[in-house]
C-alpha cells in the first residue's frame, strides 16, 4: 500500500456537532477513523515490509527523555506495548515506571467493554494537571479506542490535554507522529480504518526474559455481533511461516521458556495466505524448535480443524491447555451472536480433542444477558458448561459497543438479571475450578517460576503446563526458572506449595 498516496489522499473525518465546528484540530492530521471504511472486506493484497528502520531524521529523537505506557486490555495490546517500547528505545528514550518523570505518556487502549474506555477517559482526566505543570509533556492515546470514531470526536471535544492520537495500524509511524506532535500547535490524529500491510522487523523491547508473545495474524474476518475487533483491528493478515518460525528461533536462542502464538482468531491462521498452511502446520514446526512451552491464543471453534488437534496431541513442547470461547450454550443466542456454530458442534468439537486428547484443560469465555436471552436460554449456558467440564472462565455481563450490530438490538434483559445470571454462573465456575484443582493436592506439579506474587513480594508464583497459578516460598534464583512444587493446599483458581528444586527446562532436578 503506497504510504504517501495514503496521507495524501486522506482526509479528516469527524461527526457533525452543529454547535462547534473542530475542523481546526484537524490542521496538522493526516486521517481520522471510519467506522464506514473500518467495515469494508476488500480483496485487496497483503503488503509485506520487511524493511522497517528509524530514518536518520528522527535518530536522537528521544535522546535526554522518558517514555511511559500504560497498556489496557488483551495480550494483543500487551505485545503492542512491546514493539511501542522498542521503538521509543531506538529512539533514545528511556523507559521510566513514574508518570511524572515522563515526557511522553501513551495510553495503549482496549475497546471492548465499555468499563475499559470508562477507566482511559478517567486516567486521561487525570493527566490534566500534569500536562498543565509539563505543558511539553507529550500524551498520547492509542490501540483499539483510538480507531472508533465516537472516541476521537469526544477526545477532540473535551480532552485538549492529548497531543497524539493513533490506531492499531500505525504503530510503526510512531517516529513520524512524534515528530509532527513536537512541531505542532494542534492535536496529531493519525488513525488508519483499512489496513493490509502486515510490517516485519518492529523493534521489541520485551516485557520479561522468561516468557514472549508472538503474532502470527492480526485482524478477525468473523463479525460477531457483539464485538468490535473487526473494526479496531482490520481484516484478518497472516505473516509468513518463515518469519514466525525465525521469530520463535531467536526467542529459543535468548533462553526464552515459554511463548504464547497471538491472533484475534488464531486458528485463521494461514487462511489469507494462498498456500496450504495453517496453525496445525505452524505448530508442528514450532513443535521441533528448542522452548520448552508453547500456547496459542485466542481460538475460534468454526476454524478449530482435525488436523490442529491431531498436532496438539502430540504434545511434546505445546501446553495441554485450549482456550476456546463457546460465549452462549443456546442455538438462538448464537445464532443472534453470528458466531457461525451450534451448540451441538461445538460439544462435538470437544469430543474430538478430548478423544486424542483426554488430559486437556479447557477453559471458555461466556457472556450472559445478551439481547433477547431467556432464563431458559441462559440455563442451556450452565448445562452446556458443566457438560464440558470446563476449568475456569472469564464471564462478562453484556454491554452493547458503538458500532457493533448488537448496538442497535434492544438491549432488553434488565440489569438485575444480567447479575443475578453471571453471579449464578460464576458460583458454578467457582466449583468446577476449585474441583479441578483439588486433584493435584499432594502432588509434584512443575511450574514455570514468573517472579514475585502481586500480593506478597516474598512468594514466588507461577503457571504449570495446563495454566494453573501455583504461589510458593523459594529462593530467588528460582525466578525465571522450571521449578518442581508440591501442592499443599488448593483454593478456588489458585494452589500453594512446597518448593522441592529447580529443574533442568522441565526434566531432571539440579
Amino acid at each position: 500500500m503506497n504510504e504517501e498516496g495514503r496521507i495524501l489522499g486522506s482526509q479528516a473525518r469527524t461527526e457533525k456537532q452543529p454547535e462547534k465546528d473542530y475542523s481546526k484540530y484537524f490542521e496538522h492530521v493526516y486521517q481520522a477513523p471510519s467506522l464506514k471504511d473500518a467495515k469494508k472486506r476488500g480483496k485487496e493484497e497483503v503488503s509485506y515490509h520487511h524493511d522497517f528502520k528509524i530514518e536518520d531524521k528522527y535518530q536522537g529523537l528521544g535522546q535526554g527523555r522518558h517514555y511511559y505506557i500504560r497498556t489496557y486490555g488483551c495480550q494483543m495490546n500487551e505485545h503492542d506495548t512491546e514493539v511501542m517500547a522498542g521503538i521509543l528505545e531506538a529512539l533514545g528514550y528511556e523507559a521510566t515506571n513514574d508518570v511524572n518523570t515522563a515526557d511522553v505518556i501513551l495510553l495503549n487502549t482496549c475497546a471492548i467493554r465499555e468499563n475499559a474506555e470508562n477507566k482511559v477517559f478517567s486516567e486521561i482526566g487525570n493527566l490534566k494537571h500534569l500536562k498543565l505543570e509539563k505543558p511539553d509533556v507529550l500524551i498520547g492515546v492509542c490501540g483499539c479506542m483510538s480507531q472508533e470514531e465516537s472516541v476521537v470526536n469526544k477526545i477532540l471535544k473535551s480532552y485538549q490535554n492529548v497531543d497524539m492520537i493513533f490506531g492499531t495500524h500505525n504503530i510503526h509511524r510512531l517516529p513520524a507522529i512524534l515528530e509532527e506532535a513536537y512541531m505542532s500547535k494542534a492535536m496529531v490524529v493519525e488513525v488508519w480504518s483499512k489496513e493490509g500491510d502486515v510490517i516485519e522487523n518492529l523493534p521489541k523491547s520485551r516485557l520479561g526474559e522468561t516468557k514472549a508473545w508472538v503474532n502470527i495474524m492480526y485482524g478477525c474476518d468473523k463479525f460477531c455481533t457483539y464485538c468490535i475487533v473487526p473494526f479496531t483491528r482490520g481484516k484478518e493478515r497472516s505473516r509468513m511461516p518463515e518469519e514466525i518460525i525465525s521469530e520463535v528461533r531467536d526467542l529459543a536462542r535468548r533462553g526464552y521458556k515459554e511463548i504464547c502464538l497471538l491472533g484475534q482468531n488464531v486458528n485463521a491462521y494461514g487462511k489469507d495466505l494462498g498456500i496450504s498452511y495453517g496453525l496445525g502446520d505452524l505448530m508442528a514446526d514450532i513443535q521441533k524448535i528448542d522452548i520448552p512451552r508453547v500456547r496459542f491464543t485466542t481460538s475460534h471453534p468454526w476454524d478449530f480443524d482435525d488436523r490442529l488437534i491431531e498436532v496438539l496431541a502430540r504434545g511434546g513442547n505445546i501446553a495441554p491447555h485450549i482456550h476456546l470461547p463457546v460465549q452462549s450454550g443456546n442455538n438462538e443466542v448464537l445464532k443472534i451472536m453470528g458466531r457461525k456454530y451450534t451448540r451441538e458442534s461445538y460439544l462435538e468439537l470437544v469430543r474430538k480433542i478430548r478423544a486424542q486428547m483426554p488430559e486437556v484443560a479447557l477453559t471458555t469465555d461466556i457472556i450472559v444477558g445478551y439481547p433477547n436471552e431467556t432464563e431458559e436460554q441462559f440455563l442451556d449456558t450452565i448445562d452446556l458448561y458443566k457438560q464440558v467440564g470446563f476449568e475456569l472462565a472469564y464471564t462478562y455481563l453484556y454491554s452493547p459497543r458503538e458500532g457493533t450490530p448488537a448496538a442497535k438490538m434492544k438491549d432488553n434483559v434488565p440489569m438485575r438479571d444480567k447479575k443475578d445470571r453471571l453471579q449464578r454462573l460464576n458460583k458454578v465456575v467457582e466449583q468446577h475450578s476449585e474441583r479441578a484443582l483439588a486433584r493435584y493436592l499432594g502432588q509434584e506439579v512443575v511450574v514455570l517460576c514468573e517472579g514475585p506474587s502481586k500480593k506478597n513480594e516474598e512468594i514466588l508464583a507461577g503457571y504449570t503446563d495446563k495454566n494453573k497459578l501455583v504461589n510458593f516460598r523459594a529462593p530467588a534464583e528460582a525466578i525465571g526458572q522450571f521449578v518442581r512444587v508440591k501442592v499443599t493446599e488448593t483454593m478456588r483458581y489458585s494452589m500453594n506449595g512446597e518448593f522441592i528444586a529447580i529443574i533442568d527446562q522441565v526434566g531432571v532436578a539440579n
